[in-house]
This record gives C-alpha cells, structure tokens and sequence, in this order.
C-alpha cells in the first residue's frame, strides 16, 4: 500500500464571502442572461445563430421589456456562460440553465466561464491590430493578480506600468524586433581583399513608432480590459483606479490556486503523457485521482489535453479508455463538442453517451439507463478487459453482479453476440477465476464458440 501526503484544502482568502452569497451575486450579473435563456427555451423558433436573429430579437426586447441591445448582450452572455448551447441549427437551454436555482456551484461555474470571456463580451477598440489585442489579454492576469494581492483599490497608473511591461515581457519571450528597428545586412567583403562596392539603394525603414504612441495604445488597450472586465462583475472602477469585486478576488484566487496544484503533482504527472498520467492515476482513489488530472491539465490548453485524452481513449487498453473519460469529466464544458463528435466511435461510444448524460445533468446512478442493452453489454466486456488486465480475479468475478442481463446464460448469449474484440480473452478469464466449476464450464464453452465463431 503507497501513503501520499494529501495537500489540504485551500481557504480562500480572509474577507471572501461564502459560495451561497457569491452565488447570489453571480445570479445578479446574469440576471438577464437568465431570463433571455428561458425566453429562448420556450419560444417557438427563437434563432439559434451566434447572434440573435433580427426578428427573434424583436420579439425577446417586446417580450421581456428590454432594449434590442440589451437583449443581444443578454444572449450572447446567455451563450458564454453555458446557459443556452447551439447544437447545429438549434438552441437549446443548456444543463446550468436547469440546475441555476438550486446548484450554487453551476452558477459559479457559469459566471467563471463568462469572467473567462471577458475580451469577447466588451468588444476591442477599432483600429487597434489583432496582435496587440492579443498581447493585452496575455496580460492581464498579471494586472488582476495585482487587484487581488492589493486587496483594495489600486491606482490606474500603477496598473498601466504593470500591462506595459508584461506586454514588452512577452514581445521579449518571443523574440521580437520592435517595429522600425531594423536594419540592413552588412556588406562581405570581396575575398581578394579589394574595398568593397558600394551598397545598393535601401529604402529606409519606416520610423519606429513614438514612446508616447506605446503609451497611449496601451493606456487604451488598459481602459478595455478594465471595462470588459467590469461588464461581467469582476471589479468596478473609481475616479482614477479600480477594485476587484468580491466575485472577481474569489475567482483570480481559484485561478492561483489552480496554478499552484499543477506545481504540485505530487507523482510528476504533470509532465508525462496521457497515457503514462492516467496509469499513475489508475491506483489512486477519486479524489486523489482528480487532482492529479487538474494538474496535468491546467498545464496544457484545453484543446491538446481532450485530443490527447480521446487518442489515449481510442486505443487498445480499456483501463486507460475509461480514465480518459473520467479526466474529461474533469474538464468538463470545453470537451463536450469533442466527446459528442465521438459518440459514433463504437468503442466510445458508451463512455461518450454516459459522459454527455452526466454533463446534461443526469444522475451518474441512473445514466446507465440512457445505454441501450447492446451498449451496455459493450460496456461491461470492455471494463471486463480492464479488470482482467490491471485488477485482480477477485474483482473480475464480482463483475458479474455488475451485467444488465440477471443471469449468466443471458449475459454469455448477449456477449457472444455484441462482437467485442476483446471477449475471448475475457471469457477465458473469467472461466479461470471463478470458483464454481459448472459455471466456470459454461464460460469456457461460451469462450470456446466465440473463438470458432459457433452458435
């Protein structure tokens, strides 16, 4: 048996008010998110493009007594922060919509994925280059973390200083000539040591842009993160600085906090492949387990962690098909077009269709029942495999207790018949596992007709 120092629980920090008063404040913000959210879940034909069709939009501002403007910002809130979800041509209420009045934690976790759009809900200023926005953004988790170690309000010049050298930090990191820098080859000179010709004509370079232009773009690029940021209720602004609302310190701590978990995993999962990750995991307890997941994946982006897992999932080793899904349940929103694009996988396809019914809202104890028999079946020969590959006979044998079929008859017919690539071998160990011998026999005839493709 393995011990492992377990890191407590964090504490936010002194001052943070509780989950239910947060959540109370986030449902504030999102107010009319919410009610354009349920507006669209009972009207007829509400439009389901990004932005909101012109004569839905006429009929949510007439039907909810809102402005056209407020209404197409409550939408795409609404869409942000998980409250409505577009399936193709179709919205459709999204699963927090359902859980918002009685589950603190998806309301959190709705107005965290807003707080994380912040850069999409307050448009940039035009005429601004999409680099230098981009740049901006990179920034300005050091700007809040700033807010959040200040704990008060902090002047808007000091914010300024901190963009700006961040900006210029990361222009450093990759290697980047300043606009107008640069300069032209110098001329070889000829080997048999002649003086060299003269250079041809280079037209000048354009003139490298004033310190007091870089000042004035990146004040203005400030004023739009603060403003962006303030739309969604992460800090309000004063007469010359600005303050993290109690929302926004609570959600930069859980951002620091989470980049501290993933600079400790404490078995170094942190480095390693899908695969090698979710064997070191393969041993460890649920909770346990999902640290080490949230570790492995706050260090990479979203999008190559969930590739990752879902190339690990499609593999041979069905321990590892299974922990892939639950490190994804982990991941949560961001992977759910990745694991519905899947769901025709047959391999997959009952990890994708249980993962999708617990991300819609449904029970994990009752989501077996979303399985039709044969995938169910699928499904029990698969986890089969796993616990003959990495478990131990005893586990294997109480699998059986686990079959949707009651009997062992019913189960062998309908294994036999589900076309598993892996139900030989299964049978063949469960047949040596098991104590009784008249069932033992029957497993092996069973493995035997599938190994000679009789009836």
């Amino acid at each position: 048996m393995s011990t492992r120092r377990t890191r407590p629980a964090p504490r936010p920090p002194e001052g943070t008010p509780p989950r239910t008063e947060l959540a109370r404040q986030a449902r504030a913000v999102l107010a009319d998110a919410v009610r354009i959210a349920h507006w669209a879940a009972g009207a007829p034909a509400p439009g389901s493009s990004a932005p909101l069709a012109a004569q839905a939009l006429e009929r949510a501002a007439t039907a909810l007594e809102l402005s056209p403007a407020q209404v197409r910002a409550g939408w795409d809130r609404a869409r942000l922060a998980g409250l409505i979800e577009l399936h193709g041509d179709t919205a459709r209420p999204g699963w927090r919509l359902r859980a918002w009045d009685r589950d603190d934690s998806a309301v959190l976790r709705g107005w965290v994925a807003l707080f994380d759009a912040w850069s999409l809900v307050h448009a940039a200023p035009e005429g601004i280059e999409t680099g230098a926005v981009a740049e901006a953004v990179e920034a300005v988790p050091q700007v809040l973390s700033l807010l959040q170690l200040s704990a008060g309000p902090v002047p808007v010049p000091a914010l300024l200083d901190l963009l700006a050298q961040r900006i210029a930090e990361l222009q450093e990191e990759r290697c980047e000539v300043p606009y107008g820098t640069g300069r032209a080859p110098l001329e070889s000179a000829p080997a048999d040591g002649r003086p060299a010709p003269a250079p041809t004509s280079v037209p000048a370079p354009a003139p490298a842009p004033s310190a007091d232009r870089n000042a004035d773009l990146d004040a203005l690029l400030l004023d739009w993160a603060l403003e962006g940021l303030a739309a969604v209720g992460a800090l309000t602004l004063g007469n010359g600085h600005a303050t993290l609302t109690p929302l926004g310190n609570w959600a930069v701590w859980v951002k620091l906090e989470q980049i501290c978990v993933a600079a400790q995993s404490p078995a170094g999962n942190i480095e390693q492949s899908a695969a090698d990750m979710l064997l070191g995991c393969a041993r460890l307890t649920p909770g346990p387990a999902r640290d080490e997941y949230r570790a492995w994946l706050a260090a990479r982006t979203v999008g190559s962690a969930v590739a990752e897992l879902l190339a690990v999932a499609r593999g041979e080793d069905a321990l590892l098909r299974g922990l892939a899904f639950e490190a994804l349940r982990v991941v949560g929103a961001p992977a759910e077009p990745e694991v519905r694009a899947v769901a025709d996988h047959p391999s997959l396809r009952p990890y994708a269709l249980l993962w999708l019914a617990e991300y819609e809202g449904v029970d994990p104890d009752d989501a077996q029942e979303i399985l039709s028999r044969e995938e169910a079946t699928w499904l029990w020969v698969d986890t089969a495999a796993a616990v003959a590959d990495h478990g131990e006979t005893g586990l294997l044998v109480r699998h059986l207790d686990s079959a949707v079929q009651g009997t062992v008859p019913a189960l062998l017919d309908e294994v036999r018949a589900v076309g598993h690539p892996r139900t030989v071998q299964v049978l063949v160990a469960l047949a040596a596992a098991h104590p009784d011998p008249a069932l033992a026999k029957a497993v092996r005839r069973a493995a035997f007709q599938v190994h000679t493709g009789g009836a």
